[in-house]
């Protein structure tokens, strides 16, 4: 009736950066769309000796649960995948400069967001508040 995890087997690094925390190197927009809609496990390493021939990287094996729909990050997908992608879109600057036109400095202040700090330090949860913001006119 629905599916109750996924498995997939994928190179190393990828799988590192779907399942990163905020603050970590690794964490950007493809983290923060998977946790907003999945419980992300990263479950083992395969070595490259387990393939013939063995390729010149790491692969692992992560989880993904859906997460009950009544937690899922947002309202709407659309509008919070737009937040996500402009936030992430020139890493070094502030979601002040970023999120220009979309989401003013004010709003994102009177939801307790810095316009000031960058988008690698927001949770999952902190941008479904950003995305719930309307829309600048």
């Amino acid at each position: 009736e629905h599916i109750r995890d996924m498995h997939f087997m994928l190179q190393k690094e990828v799988v590192w950066r779907m399942a990163a925390e905020p603050d970590s190197a690794d964490y950007g927009r493809l983290s923060v769309m998977l946790q907003a809609q999945f419980r992300v496990e990263k479950l083992f390493i395969v070595p490259p000796g387990a393939f013939t021939p063995a390729p010149k990287v790491d692969s692992a094996i992560v989880r993904l649960t859906p997460l009950p729909a009544d937690q899922v990050a947002w309202r709407d997908p659309e509008r919070f995948a737009s937040v996500v992608a402009q936030a992430f879109a020139m890493r070094r600057k502030t979601l002040r400069n970023n999120l220009k036109g979309l989401i003013s400095a004010a709003a994102m202040e009177a939801i307790g967001i810095d316009p000031g700090c960058r988008a690698e330090t927001l949770s999952v949860a902190d941008f479904a508040r950003l995305a719930a913001i309307e829309p600048n006119p």
